[in-house]
């Protein structure tokens, strides 16, 4: 399960997506997902449905490293389902004891788990083609103007890109814990789901060891290399916007209105 978590990852290629400027990616991701909760509609999904299989076309990354992405959250999306299908009011369809299925319980079950699912491969695919330092100067060169109201805007960037880029070295961690604890004869795969939850507990204690460890190398390496802040700090590569960006985002834009007026006047 854990090796099916790639969220954080950043997969290297030349497609279009990964050529676009990471501000671009990232206001095209946030256009995407305010879209998504403003879609009450079968055509306002299917618009959204066909945008997102673009991107992933676009990105050349392949369908399978998608799947694998959204397999740890498959049980979270069946519940979430299962308590739109079952608890939404309306006419029933069809009844047994507390349960009932109403015509708006499967319509608002269906569009449920399309969002959630849309939502987390839309997050996916801006973490697969941006690396972790343009994501970082992206997010402070989007935050710039916060400094007026003396926000740390570099610090917060580097906060988020440092969290990100742990996810997958924590798992990594997690991973190798467990193997040494299966080793000594831990069992982490029988038993029920309290029975399991259990059996994950004594690997807290050597993960956070684990973890501030390496938040101390981190500091001790960003300290030799003379890290004094972004004051004054050069980048390597100067973001710029090219034409496909702001042909991306005028493309993002009107997607994203159209969707929402369809959401919103119910048209």
């Amino acid at each position: 399960m854990l090796k099916d978590i790639t969220f954080g990852q950043y997969f290297p290629g030349d497609s279009l997506l990964h050529r676009l400027d990471p501000r671009t990616k990232l206001i095209l991701t946030l256009i995407f997902i305010v879209t998504l909760f403003t879609a009450r509609h079968v055509l306002s999904y299917g618009i959204l449905l066909a945008y997102l299989v673009f991107a992933v076309i676009l990105s050349g990354i392949r369908p399978g490293v998608i799947f694998r992405g959204l397999k740890p959250i498959v049980v979270v999306v069946i519940i979430t389902g299962i308590l739109n299908l079952f608890y939404t009011p309306g006419i029933p369809l069809w009844s047994f004891w507390i349960f009932s299925i109403t015509a708006e319980g499967i319509r608002a079950a269906v569009f449920m788990v399309l969002r959630i699912l849309m939502l987390i491969t839309g997050t996916l695919l801006l973490t697969y083609t941006t690396s972790p330092i343009l994501l970082t100067d992206a997010m402070e060169r989007l935050m710039k103007p916060l400094k007026v109201l003396r926000v740390p805007v570099h610090e917060l960037a580097m906060m988020m890109s440092i969290a990100l880029r742990f996810i997958p070295t924590l798992l990594d961690e997690t991973d190798k814990i467990m193997s040494a604890q299966k080793a000594r004869g831990a069992d982490f795969e029988s038993g029920g789901l309290m029975q399991r939850a259990r059996a994950l507990l004594p690997l807290l204690v050597p993960l956070f060891v684990s973890a501030f460890r390496r938040a101390d190398e981190l500091a001790v390496a960003m300290e030799c290399r003379c890290y004094h802040g972004g004051e004054g700090r050069t980048r390597l590569r100067v973001l710029r916007f090219a034409l496909r960006d702001y042909l991306a985002m005028i493309f993002g834009i009107a997607l994203g209105a159209g969707v929402t007026v369809l959401g919103v006047f119910g048209m």
